[in-house]
């Protein structure tokens, strides 16, 4: 009985054997597969590169540019050719756009509807002008520097841009001093020095407009 009892056993134990060997065989070849996928993504991933690396000759120098104007002009390494490509001159050496005003250009200082936009500008902020006093008395600080700061950038350059005579440049650097001059007394809630500069802004707007 003690015989048939250990065969039984012995039996039990061998059949799961092979199953167990199977399970590392499998995890075995499950890692190695893995490793291999690894490996084969490595070598896609540099041959990426490769093209790159075939710019270069067997028993060529290295060919580099100094700003287009030492070395090599039309050397990859820099990212352009600094006007050494281009028929006519550039704005700069990093720019592939000529000069401003140059022949062939598409943009002519002066025209007409570049003035009548800055002029719809200037009358614009002359409007928005009119609201300071009311600001001003009612001490909404915040207003008097939203109107002087958010539209007033075009307004800027609108007046720089027309401002072509001495007196016309010296009423335009007044224009700017009152508008600043708002700003900081409407940041210090300064309310008499306020007033009195936002007038100013407008006069010295309204007499700019009157000398274009």
């Amino acid at each position: 009985m003690k015989i048939v009892a250990a065969l039984a056993l012995a039996s039990t134990a061998s059949a799961f054997a092979p199953a167990s060997n199977n399970a590392r065989q499998s995890v075995a070849m499950q890692a190695e597969n893995s490793r291999r996928e690894a490996l084969s993504s490595i070598a896609a991933a540099g041959a990426v590169f490769l093209p790159a690396a075939a710019n270069a000759a067997a028993g060529e120098s290295p060919r580099f540019s100094v700003f287009g104007l030492i070395g090599d002009g039309s050397s990859y390494s820099e990212g352009a050719a600094y006007g050494s490509d281009q028929a006519a001159k550039v704005y700069s050496p990093y720019s592939v756009y000529g000069s401003v005003g140059g022949e062939g250009a598409l943009y002519e200082p002066g025209l007409a509807e570049e003035i009548a936009r800055k002029k719809a500008y200037i009358t614009e902020s002359q409007k928005r002008l009119t609201f300071l006093p009311g600001y001003v008395e009612k001490k909404q600080w915040f207003n008097v520097k939203d109107e002087l700061t958010r539209y007033m950038y075009e307004t800027r350059g609108a007046v720089r841009g027309l401002a072509k005579t001495p007196e016309q440049k010296k009423l335009a650097k007044e224009f700017f001093l009152a508008i600043e001059e708002a700003s900081l007394q409407a940041t210090l809630k300064n309310q008499d020095m306020c007033a009195k500069a936002s007038a100013a802004s407008s006069a010295t707007l309204d007499a700019f407009v009157a000398s274009l």
